[in-house]
This record gives structure tokens, sequence and C-alpha cells, in this order.
């Protein structure tokens, strides 16, 4: 049954039947519970409309008005709250990111000091997503911004679209700083009250209003209660509202910034942001035109009409918003469910409609590409399990492996052995590890909570065999990302450091001592002193020497001798009494 809250024009109304035949079939081939739509015509709202169900258990209908999760279709708000700051004059947008936000780093220096606002809004910086840094939703947004420091960059600035959601984090935390008041603040004030709009930011504010869509998702061909997934990254994604609401921000964009005779947008600035600035990519359909992202907007040309659009997606969520600015054409469909081919197979159909030609068969080219992927599912989990070495062990002993590993942008990983296995936890999230193959293991699937299904990690030793790192593919776009071993065990422990202290005999006499901040100093004649960073059990690195292990041995009561591991060999020095000790080692 669907719900039509606007009088329709003369042109929908001949189609509405096919609208609506075809929204049920393709809900029905995607297993979508709701679907909201709306249509604008020459910056009147010709349509809105809904099918289905917000909330199946509940067997409540979805509408119009009904509030969902609009995920990065936010992005068009926040480049456009960035042209109305720049409009006014309190940023210049060509101008670096470290000129508003001193705080902003990259992994490079020099793209740090590069990277422009019209940059970040454009995908054009060289951060590959890097998505499992605000994933976990563990964050605020202002706690993303230090790790982008410490990610690998995977193309120079300006050569190459990489869509970026920590990137439009930022955007708007500077437009926080530079407007003096929060991005949820300004966003409505400067555009949702004026249009009318009612929006929140967050997934708590979701699920207070009234009348809110519940969210769905897929596990093979199997539709269950989405994961809740809040979105930290607010100014990338995190904006709540309706189609009958969105409606109205269309008409702002096709009215070039103006709506019922009242300006929000210099006209210029509105046509600065559809503006093409980087390639996407060519698409698999003849109908579309290579790609290219504007400012906070997508671009291409569909069947020779310029199309501008932004999509929208998270787990339970899948959206489109399209607009035709040169024939006033708006399009927006949203679903509570993901992923699915009904935005984009409804959006082109009424689009081709009201362009007066003759609707492609969006929903069968799908529905074949759904049915093919489906098909194909059993054939991948055989590909992968065929990729596995069989009859392989473990090179150490589980208890080995347990650890807490860190990366500075990502976190800390812990590994721990319980009841003869080895069990994974990273920043909220935990699962067990089975053992792959070698030094590898894995995650299993869990589709009730958030995990990076079948993530493989794998065990790095340095040449003495000893596990000092993991690494795991969280960034497919970069080198798999490597946790650093932190320290653990009888080095961390200040008592036996204390044990430490004396002078030892090998080649050479060796005096340890503590510093002010009780952390060991070798002092080895005729050398400089040398910082002892706690490494693991009795073990310590010489922090100065890349590579050089210093491990002090003996009994519990006593520490009787250093051995060093370098490398070009292992040295032993056994601890001597100060009276036994022959010539006096310098003083470190």
């Amino acid at each position: 049954m669907a719900d039509m809250s606007e009088a329709p024009s003369a042109a929908i109304e001949a189609m509405l039947p096919e609208i609506d035949r075809l929204a049920a079939d393709a809900m029905a081939d995607w297993k979508v519970p709701g679907v909201a739509l709306a249509v604008v015509q020459d910056s009147v709202v010709t349509l809105t409309r809904a099918y289905g169900q917000r909330d199946v258990e509940a067997d409540l209908p979805m509408t119009p008005a009904t509030h969902m999760v609009i995920c990065s279709i936010t992005k068009t708000f926040t480049a456009s709250a960035i042209a109305l700051l720049h409009s006014e004059g309190r940023l210049d947008w060509t101008k670096p990111v470290r000129d508003y936000l001193p705080e902003f780093r990259l992994s490079d220096p020099v793209a740090t000091d590069r990277v422009t606002i019209q940059d970040l809004l454009s995908h054009r910086y060289g951060l590959p997503r890097h998505d499992w840094v605000h994933l976990p939703g563990d964050r605020s947004p202002a706690e993303l911004l230090a790790p982008m420091r410490h990610l690998e960059l995977s193309r120079d600035i300006r050569t190459e679209w990489q869509y970026s959601n920590l990137g439009y984090n930022a955007l708007g935390l500077l437009i926080a700083r530079v407007s003096g008041e929060s991005y949820e603040r300004f966003v409505r004030a400067r555009f949702a009250d004026p249009l009318g709009m009612t929006v929140s930011f967050s997934l708590d504010e979701l699920e207070a209003t009234e009348g809110a869509a519940r969210y769905y998702m897929m596990h093979d061909d199997t539709r269950l209660p989405g994961l809740r997934l809040p979105i930290r990254t607010t100014a990338a994604g995190a904006i709540n509202t309706s189609a009958a609401d969105l409606a109205n921000w269309m008409r702002l964009h096709l009215g070039k910034g103006e709506v019922d005779g009242r300006r929000l947008l210099p006209a210029a600035l509105t046509s600065d942001l559809l503006a093409p600035r980087i390639h996407v990519g060519t698409s698999e359909y003849a109908e579309f035109s290579h790609g290219h992202y504007c400012l906070g907007f997508q671009s291409n040309s569909y069947r020779g009409d310029r199309m501008v659009w932004h999509g929208g997606g998270w787990t339970g969520w899948g959206h489109l918003m399209t607009l035709l600015p040169d024939h006033g054409i708006g399009v927006v469909v949203l679903t509570n469910r993901s992923p699915s081919q009904v935005p984009p197979a409804l959006t082109w159909s009424i689009i081709d409609r009201l362009r007066g030609r003759e609707a492609v068969d969006w929903r069968g080219r799908f529905r074949k590409q759904r049915d093919e992927f489906i098909d194909h599912m059993q054939a991948d989990k055989d590909a992968r399990e065929a990729s596995r070495h069989k009859g392989t062990h473990p090179a150490h002993p589980l208890a080995a492996y347990a650890a807490d590993y860190e990366h500075p942008g990502y976190g800390v990983m812990s590994i721990v052995e319980r009841d003869g296995a080895l069990h994974w936890g990273w920043r909220g999230m935990a699962a067990p590890l089975a053992h792959r193959h070698y030094e590898t293991f894995e995650l299993p699937e869990i589709m009730d909570r958030l995990l990076p299904d079948r993530l493989t990690i794998t065990f790095l030793t340095d040449r003495d065999g000893d596990i000092i790192s993991l690494s795991a593919p969280l960034e497919v776009m970069v080198k798999d990302i490597v946790f650093t071993r932190l320290a653990g065990g009888e080095c961390t422990d200040p008592s036996f450091r204390a044990r430490c202290v004396g002078r030892y005999k090998g080649a050479v006499f060796h005096r340890i001592t503590l510093d002010a901040q009780d952390k060991l100093v070798l002092k080895i004649e005729f050398q400089s002193a040398y910082h002892l960073e706690p490494l693991q059990g009795r073990r310590f690195r010489i922090a100065e020497l890349e590579g050089f292990v210093v491990e002090f041995k003996g009994d519990d009561a006593d520490v009787s001798e250093i051995v060093f591991h370098q490398p070009n060999g292992i040295f032993v020095a056994a601890r001597v009494a100060d009276d036994d000790a022959g010539a006096p080692a310098t003083a470190p």
C-alpha cells in the first residue's frame, strides 16, 4: 500500500501505476521493508510517496515523513555549509585546511601543508577510506582527527579520487571552529530551520523520534534486523531526516540557492558546488558518462542529461538523491535496508518518464545481477577455503601470542589465551580467533554484532623468533596495518628494573643505572649512554640502536647476567661486584 502525501502533477499522475508496480516488484526482489520518495519539478514538490513498512516487527507503515539516517547525503549539507562560510568571507575554501584547523595532520608533511578545503570536499587528498578508524563508534568526531596523521596515504594529492569519511569529519570540525558554533547548530540554523526541515544528528536522537524507521540488513539471502551502529563522523553521514524534508533541500539546489523567494546560498556558489572537480570512474552502463566528484555531490550524465547526485549507505540504510539541474527535476529515494538497488531502479525509471523517454528496465538488470551474485556466494566461500594451507600449525605455543598490540591510528588490539584458544579484542569488539594457516589466524563471521568478518591476522617475529607485531588488512588500498606488540612482563615492573641495576663484565665493563623516571640506562665504557625501553619478559630494546635487544637473566631473586642480542651476534656480560670490577667503567 502506498502512502501519498502530495497531490501529483498530471505527468506524475499518469505514471503512478507504473511507479507503484515497479516499487512493489523491486522491493520484493531485494526484500526491502520500506521505501519513501519525493519528486520535485520546477521548484514544486509534485510527489511524496511511501511503500511498505518502517517497522516490520510492529507492522507500522512507512510514510514520506518517516525519519531515517540519510548517511552520506549528509555530505551535501556539509559542502553547502562550507560554501556559505566561504561566501561570507569567514574562510577561503581554496586555502589549506591548516589555515583554519592547525591541528590537522597527515602522514606526509608536504600533503599536510598543501591540502585545501576543496581537496577534502572532493576526496582528492590522497587518503583512502581507513573506515575502521571510526567504524567501532568509540571515538567522538574530535577524537578522530589526531589518528589521521598516522594513516598511510595511497596517492599524491589531487591525483585520484578516494572516498574519505574522515576528511568530511575534519570539515565538520572546521565548520565549528570557523563559525564558533557546533556543526549541528550551524546546519540547523542556516539550512534546516529556514527550509522547514526537521533534522537530528545521532542514532540516539533518531530512536527518540516518533515514527522513525527501524533498519534492516541482509545475510546471504536472509533479511535481519540491522546492527545498531552510530555514525561518529557526523559531518560525513549522521543527519536524520525524511524524504518529504529532503524535497525542500532539493528545491534549494535546483533553485540555485533560493527557495520561495528566500536566498540561502549565492547562486554562483551553488553552481560551484555542482561543478566536476576530479574523475571518479566509468560506469558499467552505456547510459552513463564518466563520473566526477564535485564538492559534496557526484556528477555525470544519464542518457544525455547532466545529473548530480549523492547516495547514502550504512548498515540498515540505502538511499539516493538525484538532481537534473538543467531540467528542474529532483528525485530522492530512501530505504530502511542495505544494500539494495531499489533506489537507483526507482530513481532512473522516474527520470526516464519525466523526460518523456521509454524507461530502461533497471529492475530487470538489477535482478539479474542480484541472482548471479547470490549464485556465486558459495563459489567465493569455496575459493577462500581453498586458499588455506591445510595441515599447518602455529610456530609458537598459544601463550606466546597473548599480548596487547598497538597502532597509533587504529588503537590497541588485545590477544589473550583462554581455555586453550586465542581470543581477540579491539575497541569494544571481541571474538575467538581460529588458526587459518602458519602464523595467520582469522576472525569468524558474526551477524548480530559489529566485527571485521573473516579478518585475517598474521603474527610477525624478529630474527630470534619472538613475536613482535601483528598485521591485518584493514584498508585494502595500503599495506596491511601493523600493530606493534606493547611491552609486557617483568620489564614493565619497577621492582625488577631495580634488581637489574649494577655492573657487568663481558669483553668490556657495563653499568646499569636508573634515571629520574625509573627507566634503565646502559653505559658501556668508552661509549655514550643508551636508554633501555621495556620490550617483553626480561627484554629491553636499546632506544638509540635499531635491532639491539638487552636481556637480563637470573633467578627470581637475582639478575646474574646480561645477554646482548645484536645484528652481529649474541654476547654475554656477567654481573660483578664493584670491588671485583677491575678498571672502573665511566659513569653514565
